[in-house]
């Protein structure tokens, strides 16, 4: 089976939210032939290079979303014409919520397809004044209604990156029409490809959202300095593109419970959800989870990129109250390195606030202080290694206000330690009653949990185990692959791909097609003229020891 996997600012960029879950993926799943279609967020990321990829990838096309992406060419009276009909059904659609999105999106897709040109076509008058009289008309939001050119120039810029996809030369025999799924590993732009297979080559789509883009795209607009009208705008936009993606795929994967219910209040359809949670390494954390050692029973543990959402300040509050009951008790928090100014800035603020509440402490008068709070960093000499930091103590802690699948709380159950966590993101349904849960922003609540674990060392053998135990049955990358490798099989069993294939002379390739292929329609619930998997092509000769054809084709 050959896959078309589409990502977006990820796989196979050397950085990126999916790269890891779907390089695993894709060497787990060697039995299947990959392609890969990436797009780019940045040229920071194009930088960086790519992963080296294993020999199951036969095919690795990318485009870029920030450059510019200019054909050079114009269109006539007539394209005109088509152009300003489907980017209005589109406009009006977007500022009030109408049903004419996915005309306008397929429409334009076509005129691209056709003609090119789109790029020059997005930024042009026709199209401002197109969302300018959209924005006023009858029925739209009052947010947009006082929209002004600038503001109409904004939102046309950052729609035409977003509809970038639609001016890709991938939607054809020699392009993902070659593949028999496409699996997009996000939501959004990166779904976009997959929604264009399926509407000129009828591929079918499974989209696979580990963190909720709409809600992602909720968060950057909010960060980056957009007025009102154009945040209106695109959140319009991307949750219009989100129902669409949700209507055309075959099969959606959220990685938990709380994307599951973004995907649900975004139209998806109950019957096309499968939860699939991602998959991690649990050889990795097996020295210390299989380990007697319960680590320090005095000892806290936090662990995770320091920065606001995580909510430091609560936790350092909360451990001022757990000192007054337990004056032994200790903090060891580990992070990476802080890179972003943002990080940097509350970094510092957090050892000012841990210095403040926790002067130096020596155990008499010729005796060097110690602070119970140490701020470190994974790789440093207290903890080369990831596995390390959880080794340290005996509780892990999780403070955050915002999360989505709790990645430290995962890894802490690996390694058999009791957690305490907020009940923020997925972080109830991954804990499943192996550990103890306090809502986000109370330092109180937090404090007095850590304490009945600091002093109950039964409890916390009890909850380890009971945690790890569930890490080895859901969370693992065994379980991962199996449940793809399921869905994939499903998926082709009901949409077998049809495909006309010819000799080296252009005539019909006799007994091409084998007879199993050919199963009743009221079977499997695919059309009656089912299409031929990728398997019941003529097969290639590749010489004896030589690896299989890898072709890298990069798109401006």
């Amino acid at each position: 089976m050959r896959i078309g996997l589409l990502t977006e600012g990820g796989y196979p960029y050397a950085t990126g939210e999916s790269r890891l879950w779907c390089d695993r993926l894709v060497r787990g799943l060697e039995q299947h032939e990959f392609d890969l279609y990436a797009l780019s967020r940045s040229a920071q990321q194009e930088k960086h290079g790519c992963i080296q990829l294993p020999p199951q990838v036969r095919r690795v096309r990318t485009a870029s979303l920030w450059a510019p992406a200019d054909d050079g060419r114009t269109y006539g009276r007539r394209e005109r014409r088509r152009f300003a009909g489907h980017f209005k059904d589109l406009a009006a659609a977007v500022c009030a919520d109408g049903d004419g999105f996915a005309d306008g999106l397929y429409g334009l897709a076509e005129l691209a397809r056709e003609h090119g040109g789109l790029y020059a076509a997005l930024r042009s008058e026709t199209a401002v004044r197109a969302l300018e009289s959209a924005c006023r008309a009858p029925g739209t939001r009052r947010t947009v209604h006082g929209a002004t050119v600038v503001d109409h120039l904004a939102f046309a810029d950052r729609l035409e990156r977003a509809l970038r996809p639609l001016l890709l030369d991938w939607y054809d025999e020699d392009g993902l029409g070659a593949v028999d799924l496409c699996h997009a590993a996000a939501g959004g732009p990166a779904a976009l490809p997959g929604l264009l297979a399926k509407r000129f080559c009828g591929v079918p789509l499974l989209v696979t959202e580990y963190g909720v883009q709409l809600r992602a795209h909720y968060l950057a607009a909010t960060d980056a300095g957009l007025s009102a009208p154009v945040r209106a705008l695109l959140a319009a936009f991307h949750g219009q593109l989100a129902a669409e993606v949700y209507r055309q795929a075959s099969v959606i994967t959220p990685g938990n419970t709380h994307a599951r219910r973004w995907q649900e209040r975004c139209g998806a359809a109950r019957e096309k959800l499968r939860t699939v949670y991602p998959g991690m390494e649990a050889d990795r954390f097996a020295t210390v989870g299989e380990s007697d050692d319960t680590g320090d029973p005095h000892t806290l543990v936090w662990v995770g990129r320091i920065e606001p959402s995580k909510d430091l300040i609560s936790l350092l509050h909360a451990f001022a109250e757990i000192r007054r009951t337990e004056p032994l008790a200790r903090l060891r928090l580990f992070g990476a390195p802080a890179q972003s100014p943002e990080a940097v800035t509350y970094l510092a603020h957090c050892k000012a606030l841990a210095a403040q509440l926790f002067p130096d402490e020596a155990d008499g008068a010729h005796a060097v202080g110690d602070n119970p709070v140490s701020f470190e960093e994974i790789g440093g000499p207290e903890a080369p290694e990831l596995v390390d930091a959880y080794a340290a103590g005996g509780v892990v802690v999780l403070s955050s206000v915002v999360e989505g699948f709790p990645v430290s709380v995962v890894e802490a159950m690996f390694c058999g330690r009791a957690t305490v966590s907020t009940d923020v993101g997925a972080v109830v349904e991954v804990i499943g009653g192996t550990g103890l849960v306090v809502p986000p922003r109370n330092p109180r609540a937090l404090a007095e949990a850590c304490v009945s674990l600091l002093r109950d060392g039964a409890r916390r053998e009890r909850l380890g185990a009971a945690a790890r135990a569930r890490a080895l049955e859901l969370f693992t990358v065994e379980q991962n692959l199996t449940a793809f490798r399921g869905i994939y099989l499903e998926l082709m069993s009901h949409s077998p791909v049809q495909r006309d294939v010819v000799d080296a002379d252009g005539g019909p390739l006799p007994f091409a097609h084998p007879a199993e292929c050919h199963v009743p329609a009221p079977w499997t619930g695919a059309p009656a003229r089912p299409r031929t998997p990728s398997w019941a092509e003529e097969p290639r000769l590749v010489a004896a020891g030589a690896p299989p054809e890898t072709a890298k084709e990069t798109q401006p």
